[in-house]
């Protein structure tokens, strides 16, 4: 019996195989056949001994994905072969080295990049799944193919998820839809994409899943009927003028129709657009734009078009490369039906992505939308400050975010994840120029740097070569470009203050008749609470550690009975030293702020999660014991964001000395001439201050002004009231304090 099943498993693998040939999407060359064979028989015969959880022989896995691989995403002998081994370095004794000895190095490549990927743990948490993610895209550098077999691999687990355990599916069909159906979308795998969607929702949904499929099996004979009707029509006037076309008519993915019900808020019989009529055509590269308005013109002679729901997406390509004529128009029974309008390449690289973008691709001057994508991708992944779960976040807003199209002064088109800024904008014209953006103009109309920019917009940058990056900024831009780029900056600034406060500090110390040494460094670091000198020094480049507390440090110093205990309890130097000098600002979370000002308000810290300082946390303002801070990720969180929205408040732990403050002075004094000149001098030769508003008047010989001014801390602000003081005819310079 048992020999039976064995000759039954060989003979179906074998067909198998013979299907993977006939099926690649790639001519393939008796060279290629040969390198598939030999892969086919190692990975074969590494596999012989496993089962899969349903029974049947793991190396179908394999096959399965091999299919996927050179039918569905179209890709060549290499890939097949790395997609048939790319289990067998993780599962079996053969290593990497084996199959660079015994294929080529290509090869060993793809298949240690898949192992690298699957050696991650399979139980993980939000944070070792956004680490596995990254090292997943980290392999971009080298050869995209290895996540188009990781893509196929995930397709066919989902394909086969039955066996399963109920948490398991749920927990990988969740995956899926966070990770693996947008980067199918983003690398232009738009098929794939949609049975990924479609299976993620099967598990993670199966009753809604399950309800659709039903209905949409009910009324499949009307839809047929209905998408035969306007064909018949349009089949007519496309033949009359000779156009050489298919039509065909589908429905929207599952998945798709279930988020139009979410996001309209009806149900399946108010989805009205649940199918869509594609017309691919025949075409020479010259004419595609042409015969495609052609068709176009045809479709609108019969049926009324929506004007608010045309895509042309041939004049402006999305940047996965995707092309095509999308029309929305009122058919028969008044029902809305897209119409998707593609040549045969269009149609091809929407299906294929990748593989047919590349087989269409003559050698184009001008890089494709995806070479552009993966090299954003790349400088993300190389900014070793990101931590993984940010990167993952900011990965996906750029993944996920639908495009909108804006214009540069001179006309010119750029593409910008939605929700984009102005400073986003000037940023992505290039690094320089966002670093010195000093304002910008939307359609002519001066707006703050972080107004939202809508498709059509056009953008003028103002820049100016004084102009630095605040920690505001931070705030302002949406893409992961951006924020890198402020981040860099802002260490740069850093570090450049530090330097001067070395320089302030040795000066300082000789008043006090200290020498800066190291070991005095080290008591300082000690004395004052920090980690590394360039704390020390960038607290004393902004003014956060006052004379006063220099003078203690002194006194303690110079008490010869307290330096001989402190020598007996002294910390090893070594080790004081090894992180002293580390060039990196500590981040000394001391201060909780909420809402988008920031305010310092009075709140108390929640005994169901105990955030601790450094936390990602939010405020939720209770009935009798004011707020309450909660982390993000407490067990009550999702409840109380969900039942009590409007109850919470942002709120985030900053470092007071690298906080800037809004201080409001009133001047009085003597009104002569050239006072406003000398007022405003002093303040912006004060280094760190920035003027927000100012506004003076003079009645009588007597002069009044009002200037509100943005400072570190209150050292510095005391040292600008000083100073503003000193200007001769000032008389009185005193700060609003609010109630």
């Amino acid at each position: 019996m048992l020999e039976i099943d064995f000759e039954k498993e060989n003979k179906a693998i074998l067909q198998e195989y013979k299907e993977l040939l006939r099926i690649s999407y790639q001519t393939l060359t008796p060279e290629d056949k040969k390198l598939i064979r030999k892969a086919f028989d190692v990975a074969m015969d590494a596999h012989k001994d496993q089962r899969r959880k349903s029974g049947e022989a793991y190396f179908f896995h394999p096959i399965a994905v091999a299919k996927i691989v050179a039918s569905e995403i179209g890709l060549g002998a290499t890939a097949i072969a790395a997609a048939l081994m790319h289990d067998v370095v993780e599962d079996t004794p053969i290593t990497v080295e084996d199959i660079e000895k015994m294929f080529n190095p290509k090869v060993a490549q793809l298949v240690e990049g898949l192992t690298k990927i699957s050696k991650v743990q399979k139980e993980m948490n939000v944070s070792m799944q956004a680490e596995n993610f990254r090292k997943m895209l980290l392999t971009l550098n080298d050869d995209v193919r290895v996540i188009l077999i990781k893509i196929a691999d995930r397709l066919h687990n989902m394909q086969t998820l039955d066996t399963m355990d109920n948490y398991k599916q749920v927990k990988i069909a969740s995956e899926t839809l966070y990770i693996y159906a947008p980067l199918a979308h983003r690398l232009g795998l738009y098929k794939i994409k949609n049975k990924l969607e479609d299976l993620g929702l099967k598990y993670t949904e199966p009753e809604i899943y399950n309800d659709i499929v039903s209905k949409l099996k009910e009324t499949k004979e009307e839809q047929d009927a209905y998408i035969k009707d306007i064909s018949d029509v349009l089949k007519k006037t496309l033949d009359e003028e000779k156009m050489d076309y298919i039509i065909k008519g589908r429905p929207k993915s599952i998945y798709s129709i279930y988020r139009k019900m979410k996001a309209q808020g009806v149900g399946f019989d108010e989805v009205y657009d649940k199918f869509a009529l594609r017309i691919v055509y025949k075409s020479n590269p010259h004419e595609e734009k042409f015969l495609a308005w052609k068709i176009y013109s045809i479709v609108t002679d019969h049926y009324r078009p929506s004007p608010s729901r045309l895509r042309d997406w041939i004049s402006s390509p999305k940047t996965t490369g995707y092309e095509a004529l999308h029309i929305t128009v009122m058919g028969p029974k008044g029902r809305w039906v897209e119409v998707q309008i593609r040549s045969e390449r269009m149609d091809e690289i929407a299906e294929k992505g990748y593989a047919a973008h590349y087989k269409y691709k003559q050698g184009g001057s001008e890089d494709s939308g995806l070479d552009v994508w993966l090299n954003l991708l790349k400088e993300a992944l190389e900014n070793p400050e990101t931590n993984a779960v940010d990167f993952v976040e900011d990965f996906k807003m750029n993944l996920y975010s639908k495009e909108i199209f804006v214009f540069t002064p001179k006309g010119e088109i750029k593409s910008l994840p939605k929700g984009a800024t102005s400073l986003d904008f000037a940023f992505s014209i290039h690094s320089e120029i966002g670093i010195r953006t000093r304002g910008t103009r939307v359609n002519g109309k001066l707006v703050p740097l972080n107004h939202e920019l809508k498709s059509g917009d056009q953008i003028e940058i103002i820049t100016s070569q004084y102009q630095k990056p605040t920690i505001n900024w931070l705030d302002y831009v949406t893409t992961s470009r951006a924020k890198n780029k402020i981040k860099n900056v802002l260490n740069e600034n850093t570090k450049k203050i530090a330097e001067e406060g070395k320089e302030l500090l040795t000066r300082k110390l000789k008043h006090l008749k200290i020498t800066l040494s190291e070991s005095v460094v080290n008591e300082l670091v000690n004395f004052f609470k920090l980690k590394t000198s360039l704390d020390l020094f960038y607290r004393v480049g902004v003014g956060a550690i006052e004379n006063q507390q220099l003078k203690d440090y002194a006194a303690q110093k110079s008490n010869t009975f307290i330096n001989f205990f402190k020598s007996k309890i002294k910390r090893s130097a070594s080790t004081a030293n090894d992180d002293i000098h580390k060039q990196v600002l500590n981040t000394n979370y001391d201060m909780l702020v909420f809402g988008a000002d920031q305010d310092k308000l009075d709140y108390k810290l929640s005994s169901c999660c105990s955030p601790i300082p450094g936390d990602e946390v939010f405020g939720f303002i209770t009935i009798n014991e004011g707020i309450k801070v909660h982390k993000k990720d407490c067990p009550n969180a999702i409840s109380l964001q969900s039942n009590y929205a409007y109850r919470i408040i942002p709120a985030k732990w900053i470092d007071s000395s690298q906080q800037e403050f809004k201080a409001i002075l009133h001047i009085t004094g003597m009104d002569t001439i050239g006072l406003t000149n000398k007022l405003t001098k002093v303040i912006s030769d004060n280094m760190n201050v920035n003027i927000q508003s100012i506004s003076l008047s003079g009645d009588a010989g007597i002069f009044k002004g009002q200037i509100t001014v943005i400072v570190q801390n209150n050292t510095i602000l005391k040292k600008l009231i000083d100073n503003i003081k000193k200007i001769d005819g000032i008389d009185k310079v005193s700060r609003e304090y609010k109630n």
